[in-house]
């Protein structure tokens, strides 16, 4: 957390000017430092610079606190579909379980894809014959699908988020199916996701905690 700890001595502070007391190019920090904002660890206010956070500006413990969490200790129940389910129960369920996207999983229950409601607005519109098509047509598949794992930090999920612009991430642990280990391969078992909303709601938690 380098980049909170020049925040807070020299703040207000130009991207620019971090970026060069740590050698770094401004484009390469922008991904680090909108996932600082969206944490509450640093503020931005346009034409000043960054400042420290509500997090950090509330207390050293709030923020040792998140930096210790893991993601084990936030994830949901994933939301699931088969992947030759079609394209119409993928929208029913997407609406029905209020999520903005669905992990795909084949017929060994491990990881086969992800499917959002961009993916799905984009392949029915103007395609009559869309909803009976399997998603399996129109998901992103493995292994392109962004994951973490149940050990990995919160704020490495944070990341991942944010530097591939998703809202949600299948938290996975790796198959003990026997025919994924016959063949050589790895494959993964889904056992949870985390979303940005997820992320939100435990910033809010730890900001107004004790108010």
């Amino acid at each position: 957390m380098h980049i909170v700890e020049l925040v807070k001595q020299h703040a207000p502070i130009t991207g620019e000017q971090i970026a060069e007391m740590l050698g770094l190019s401004r484009p390469t920090l922008r991904s680090d430092l909108a996932l600082l904002v969206m944490l509450g660890l640093v503020d931005a206010k346009p034409k000043v610079g960054y400042s420290p956070g509500s997090v950090v500006s509330s207390g050293g413990e709030v923020s040792r606190r998140l930096q210790g969490m893991k993601v084990k200790d936030i994830q949901a129940m994933p939301v699931i579909i088969r992947e030759s389910s079609s394209v119409h129960d993928a929208v029913v369920t997407l609406f029905m379980e209020n999520v903005g996207s669905l992990i795909v999983v084949d017929e060994e229950s491990c990881l086969s894809g992800v499917i959002s409601r961009k993916d799905l607005l984009k392949f029915t519109l103007g395609n009559h014959n869309a909803s009976s098509m399997p998603v399996s047509m129109v998901m992103t598949r493995e292994p392109n699908v962004i994951h973490v794992f149940p050990e990995d930090s919160v704020i490495e999920a944070a990341r991942k988020m944010m530097h591939h612009q998703v809202d949600s991430l299948p938290v996975v642990a790796r198959s003990k199916q026997e025919s994924a280990q016959a063949q050589g391969r790895i494959r993964w078992e889904v056992v949870g996701r985390v979303t940005k909303t997820i992320m939100t709601q435990l910033l809010l938690d730890l900001a107004t905690e004790g108010v």
